[in-house]
């Protein structure tokens, strides 16, 4: 079983807000599907880093669960800044179990566990914009995070995030404590995109490997994580 990740599908397909109005993204949607099926098989993991759709509710962001649940492989969906359909687990589960989409699941507050390795993560924050409600947002995404990594046990670790950790001179300190913490080395994340993809951090801080999974920024190509031996993956819920 191979694992790979993406980041900001930023799918419309059942709603109006169309991507390839922005450079780089004409013919997005078929650039991804032809990158996936090349390299992603039916027993392979995908992690999608978050703002998968740009519905506004479950059944608005459907055509594009259909488009992701038709592509091969297991997908695990964390939430983006701009997923406005996201609800709770068991809510988005149900949807999913009532349309058939049997290859989407949620990653929140849980882990998912193969072999020996644990894929952990959570939406993350930044303080963008500097205000000080920024600071419970952050402290709450650190404690969810802990939570998925609680859950790893003594398994090797990798991380996902929506929110870049650390981007330019910010830093959301409390989610760095919490990877240190846990002893995690790599981190992948999304949200970047155009121009400001040159500031974003692809290499290791604070021995920590971090790379940008924006679909921008790996030309819609999901990104190769890790191989494991184990053939069905167990979701580890908390």
């Amino acid at each position: 079983m191979n694992i790979f990740a993406i980041a900001d599908l930023h799918l419309s397909l059942g709603s109006d807000k169309p991507m390839d109005v922005f450079s780089g993204w004409d013919g997005y949607v078929e650039k991804l599907k032809d990158h996936w099926c090349s390299k992603v098989n039916e027993a392979d993991i995908v992690v999608i880093a978050g703002d998968v759709s740009w519905g506004m509710s479950l059944e608005e962001s459907l055509t594009d669960f259909e488009f992701i649940h038709s592509l091969p492989g297991q997908k695990y969906i964390l939430k983006g800044n701009h997923d406005y359909w996201w609800t709770t687990a068991k809510k988005m589960n149900s949807f999913f179990e009532q349309h058939g989409l049997t290859s989407l699941h949620i990653l929140h507050n849980n882990c998912v566990v193969c072999g020996g390795l644990a894929l952990c993560g959570t939406r993350g924050w930044i303080f963008e914009n500097g205000q000080p409600q920024d600071q419970k947002i952050v402290a709450r995404e650190a404690q969810r995070l802990e939570t998925s990594l609680k859950a790893a046990g003594d398994r090797e670790k990798i991380v996902f995030l929506h929110y870049p950790p650390i981007y330019m001179k910010e830093m959301s300190v409390e989610i760095m404590e919490v990877l240190h913490h846990y002893q995690v080395k790599t981190c992948y994340y999304g949200h970047i995109h155009g121009g400001g993809r040159r500031f974003a951090l692809n290499g290791t801080y604070m021995d920590i490997q971090f790379q940008l999974i924006s679909c921008d920024q790996v030309d819609f190509d999901p990104v190769f994580v890790a191989s494991t031996e184990m053939k069905e993956p167990a979701e580890n819920m908390t």
